[in-house]
């Protein structure tokens, strides 16, 4: 990374924390500097000093038709034409919200807000709202944003921090979270308002469910009486049109979603059966507000996404996931390292290990081994973005061709024959 870049960050760090607004965009886990991104469009990123990339981050998610799609910009055009917040309601919102409604089994009502943290959060709310219990059950490794209950051994950002939790969360406030293993059916109580979790776990690299486990947490819940959160905000409208929750077959008690819905732009949004729903604030006892909720570019940069995606879009993201997959196994294989590639659907995840882990504690010591940094920089200097950190997935979008999976792959085989000496 040249001089620029330095340049940007070292200007960034004196006005910025840690000169960035997210951590894992530090570099903090894999060393070296950021890159700062100066435009994209389709599978590509290029940064400040005009170095272009295949990016595999593409925000993290939200980007699933790639970046800059011309229907999704012509949309917040035409949106912001109208003005850009208004403190009103809008028939935006409206045409958002019965698109989900129609696409996802289960769900009769839906609460537009402005970040997957928000989300979460009030899902929470508003389960102990309902069944008047205290305590939740969330999965290590699993991250559900960075509200205070939320921050007790969560994965993605806050374990490429190494820490599991974070200074300034009370013990009072994690004081009524209950913390056990992804993977793991747990005892659940009358105390236990919710159970929160990824169905995919896509915040410690990707770990799938095992066969059941989303089957058994779900009648583990009915039996007790405790609400099951999925937290969609990556796999909602990432995994299929229903996401996850029809993917396996498993309707929870209330959906968190963002990224997807909001094309590109701030948003987030909490979901259930108008029973349930009913306990929110105009007409029931949970408080939730948010100035710029459901607001007009975010709704319509959503509603102009999700109608891009159809059976053969999410046909087309799973075969390019799976051309990427076998090509990385075949790439590696070639080198004296090891490598098991999760797949769910068009998601990818990727370890430095011959073992496939099932939960946080496995990931960890993969994670830790000291492989994916000189992966990812190697990959850079290659033009292949990919998260900085070892805990995140891959996004390929409908913008990344088989040419351009196929030249990934043999990047890849690169990058293995330089750092794989260094293993021996």
């Amino acid at each position: 990374m040249s001089d620029k870049n330095q340049a940007l960050f070292e200007r960034a760090k004196k006005v910025i924390p840690g000169g960035v607004n997210s951590p894992v965009r530090s570099f903090s886990s894999v060393g070296g500097v950021p890159y700062f991104v100066r435009n994209a469009e389709g599978p590509y990123v290029w940064d400040e000093e005009g170095h272009r990339y295949i990016d595999y981050v593409q925000s993290y998610g939200p980007m699933i038709l790639g970046h800059s799609h011309p229907a999704v910009i012509e949309a917040i055009n035409k949106a912001a034409s109208c003005g850009t917040s208004y403190g009103a309601p809008t028939e935006k919102e409206i045409i958002l919200a019965e698109t989900i409604i129609e696409r996802v089994k289960g769900i009769e009502s839906i609460r537009f807000v402005n970040s997957g943290t928000e989300a979460t959060m009030t899902a929470l709310r508003l389960a102990r709202g309902i069944t008047n219990r205290s305590k939740i059950i969330k999965f290590s490794g699993c991250y559900h944003g960075h509200s205070d209950t939320l921050l007790a051994a969560a994965g993605s950002g806050v374990a490429t921090q190494g820490i599991s939790g974070s200074e300034g969360v009370t013990e009072s406030a994690v004081f009524d979270t209950v913390v056990v293993p992804f993977n793991k059916v747990p005892e659940i109580d009358q105390s236990i308002a919710a159970v929160i979790v990824e169905p995919v776990a896509a915040n410690m690299g990707l770990v799938e469910p095992d066969s059941g486990f989303l089957q058994e947490l779900r009648k583990a819940c009915d039996s007790s009486g405790a609400l099951l959160i999925f937290d969609e905000v990556i796999t909602g409208f990432r995994l299929s049109s229903g996401g996850a929750s029809s993917w396996y077959g498993v309707i929870p008690d209330i959906w968190c979603f963002g990224k997807i819905i909001g094309g590109g732009l701030p948003v987030g949004a909490f979901a259930a059966r108008q029973e349930l729903m009913s306990h929110l604030a105009p007409i029931g006892g949970v408080y939730q507000a948010g100035t710029l909720s459901g607001n007009p570019l975010a709704m319509a940069a959503g509603q102009a996404t999700l109608e891009l995606l159809g059976k053969a879009e999410y046909e087309y993201l799973e075969s390019i996931a799976n051309r990427l997959v076998q090509g990385l196994k075949e790439a590696i294989s070639k080198s004296n390292l090891e490598i098991s590639t999760p797949k769910v659907g068009p998601l990818v995840g990727i370890f430095f290990s011959d073992k496939k882990p099932s939960n946080f504690e496995e990931v960890k010591p993969i994670a830790e081994n000291g492989i994916y940094p000189d992966f990812f920089h190697g990959m850079l200097k290659r033009g292949v973005a990919l998260a900085p950190g070892p805990y995140e997935v891959l996004f390929p979008s409908l913008a990344h061709t088989e040419k351009l999976i196929d030249e990934t792959i043999e990047i890849a085989s690169d990058v293995v024959k330089e750092i794989s000496p260094i293993r021996t």
